[in-house]
C-alpha cells in the first residue's frame, strides 16, 4: 500500500430528519468541493428548536481526504 498523507477539514451537517441524515447531507454537500474524501469522524450533536417546535438536527464532523501528487 502507498503512503498517504490526509487534509482534515470541519464541517456541520444539518437536517430535519435526524443526525443520520444530517451526516448525509454533510457529506453529499462536501463531496461537491473536496475530491478524495476517505473517511469522516462526528465530534459533536446538537439541535436547534425553532419558535414552531420544529427541530433542526445538527452535526458536526471531521472529514479526511488524501492530497493528490
Amino acid at each position: 500500500m502507498e503512503d498517504q498523507v490526509y487534509k482534515i477539514t470541519e464541517i456541520v451537517g444539518t437536517s430535519q430528519d435526524s443526525h443520520e441524515a444530517a451526516i448525509k447531507v454533510g457529506l453529499e454537500r462536501a463531496k461537491k468541493s473536496l475530491r478524495n474524501i476517505r473517511w469522516f469522524e462526528v465530534i459533536g450533536e446538537r439541535g436547534y428548536v425553532a419558535d414552531d417546535g420544529s427541530i433542526t438536527h445538527q452535526v458536526t464532523m471531521k472529514v479526511g481526504f488524501s492530497l493528490e501528487g
